[in-house]
């Protein structure tokens, strides 16, 4: 006959295998299910930012904004409003969906605002003040019984406006306001059918560089400027320098103070970290640059804070963007930067847990063998006493009993040694019992310890 296929003396047992497949695949489930669901969701990509007014400046870096975002996947829904006051009120109205709006400083503060954080200042917006004609006289003088057109309620030329004229004792009533946008405004005055048009708006504005070139109308400066500055800290006094409208027309024909505002990106404080650094990089990206009033790389930057910097702006300004975001996906960097939130402090727990819980496997199996060295320790020192007679047939029982309880011990095979040095010390004692059995059944007596 054939030799039958020869078996390994241990064969491995595959309890311990299996059950470290379902821990680990338990583990890849609790870490997926907690990158799904703990902390801030995954970031959408579909977004809305309050700009301004048609036509306005701001209007046209929503537009920017929009096509940077674009690049990374995000859709950008803008929408225009009267401007900062207005863009405030959407931001702080959740059912408007707005998540991210440019504002100037002055508008609004952190108690006033506090489910709202700045990303940073991106520009300067002078207050610009264009007539018909050069004007003479008090501002009271100036402005009485005109027709001025600033941008509607809610925009931060309203605001401004009427706050400026107030300091100098010009009150609403003797102004005749017309609200239209600044490109309305602009129309509305070479035309004549305004006087006067104050708009706040940047360099860039279309409507502002309409009226710079033209020779129909006159820009009025700020020569108290610091003045003004002192009284309302949140403006700033900046020069449009001689000819740089137009050089070849020596537009304007000498340097105007003008008074300014920073124009501020401001977001929810639950915008997701991900979306924030997209923000601040087409921030850079669109306001980087040197203008008439700034040089470059002033902005983006933290600003005057009305409103608190949020981490990610922070962060952004003290050593650029994060790791990830450099090399990856934003959706992907803000997948990886969750995964290393959770994992970080998993791990943390898990590599002690993993050195100790060996150490303490080894210690529980030593105690379930050394429980059956008390056993056998027992009879042992039953058969050593010089008492009466040891009830050997009770003792044979007990052996057999310790002996099949070790054969069925379940231990790793770094221990399949000590089990069997611990079945060869019972086999030895039952040997014992076994001649003294022997011993007791030819003599009748009973036998003495060998």
């Amino acid at each position: 006959m054939p030799d039958a296929p020869s078996r390994p003396i241990l064969r491995p047992r595959r309890g311990p295998r299996v059950a470290a497949w379902l821990l680990g695949v338990a583990l890849l489930v609790a870490v997926g299910w907690m990158v799904v669901t703990v902390g801030s969701p995954l970031p959408t990509t579909h977004l809305a930012m309050a700009t301004g007014p048609a036509g306005s400046g701001a209007a046209a870096i929503g537009l920017r904004y929009r096509e940077i975002l674009k690049r990374s996947g995000v859709n950008l829904r803008l929408v225009e409003t009267a401007g900062g006051f207005a863009n405030v009120a959407q931001l702080k109205d959740r059912a408007t969906g707005i998540s991210v709006a440019l504002v100037e400083s002055g508008v609004t503060s952190r108690t006033e605002s506090p489910d709202l954080v700045a990303l940073g200042a991106v520009s300067l917006e002078p207050l610009w003040i264009f007539t018909r004609e050069r004007m003479r006289g008090t501002p009271a003088e100036r402005f009485t019984g005109r027709r001025v057109a600033t941008a509607p309620e809610g925009s931060g030329s309203y605001f401004l406006a009427r706050r400026l004229l107030a300091l100098n004792g010009v009150p609403d009533s003797s102004v005749a306001f017309a609200s239209l946008t600044p490109e309305a405004g602009a129309e509305a005055l070479l035309r004549g059918e305004v006087d006067i048009a104050i708009m706040l708006t940047p360099w860039q504005a279309p409507a502002l560089q309409r009226l710079l070139s033209s020779d129909r109308v006159v820009l009025e400066g700020f020569p108290r400027a610091e003045a003004y500055v002192a009284r309302f800290p949140a403006l700033s006094r900046v020069v449009l320098p001689q000819g740089v409208a137009d050089l070849a027309r020596d537009l304007p024909p000498a340097d105007v103070p003008l008074l300014a505002v920073e124009s501020n990106l401001v977001a929810r404080r639950d915008l997701h970290p991900a979306l924030q650094y997209l923000f601040l990089e087409a921030a850079a990206e669109i306001h980087g640059g040197p203008d008439v009033f700034s040089r470059a790389g002033r902005f983006p930057g933290p600003g005057s804070l009305d409103l608190p910097l949020s981490d990610q702006a922070r962060t952004f300004y003290k050593s650029g963007r994060p790791f990830v975001y450099r090399y990856l996906p934003f959706w992907a960097a803000a997948l990886v930067e969750r995964l290393l939130f959770i994992l970080i402090p998993l791990l943390a727990v898990v590599l002690p847990l993993a050195n100790v819980l060996p150490k303490l496997y080894e210690f529980v199996t030593q105690r379930r063998i050394f429980s059956f060295y008390r056993e056998l320790r027992e009879i042992e020192l039953l058969l050593a006493s010089p008492g009466p007679a040891v009830p050997l047939d009770q003792l044979a029982g007990a052996l057999a009993d310790l002996d099949h309880r070790a054969t069925g011990l379940k231990v790793p095979l770094g221990f399949a040694q000590r089990r069997f040095i611990l079945k060869s010390h019972i086999a030895l004692a039952r040997e014992e019992v076994e001649r003294r059995r022997g011993a007791q059944a030819l003599g009748g007596g009973p036998v003495t310890p060998s």
